[in-house]
């Protein structure tokens, strides 16, 4: 393996011009970090084995609960416990980076048009 910095705005550049958008680009142990961009709602889901972690990099996400919304801007992370349902959304589009371990299907328990069978290294 090669050591070196990634940039994310070079990363970002590479994914596909879509409102939601998603690509490794690293991996630590059986960890993938994971760039997303998104813009809308996405699904009700809930990792059942997994917590998951969102770092906004860019722009704002509401990550709706069962019983509350939580505004994660730029700057801020938030850590989904698995078990958990939730939903991220946003008005206007954002970036964040993902972290989880290798191989956790984007939409958790639900297979459904969103669904990505295996999420490509950018």
């Amino acid at each position: 393996m090669k050591i070196d910095k990634i940039n994310f705005k070079e990363k970002f550049g590479k994914l596909p011009n879509a409102d939601y958008a998603v690509g490794i680009i690293a991996k630590m142990n059986n960890y993938e970090f994971k760039i997303v961009k998104f813009k809308g709602d996405f699904i009700w889901h809930k990792h059942e084995d997994t917590d998951e972690t969102f770092i906004v990099l860019e722009g704002m996400m509401t990550m709706n609960l069962l019983d509350r919304k939580i505004e994660v801007n730029k700057g801020e992370m938030i850590v989904i416990p698995k078990g958990i349902e939730h939903k991220p959304s946003s008005l206007k589009e954002y970036k964040a980076l993902l972290i989880e371990p290798e191989d956790t299907p984007n939409t958790g328990n639900v297979k459904n048009e969103m669904t990505i069978k295996k999420i490509e290294w950018v």
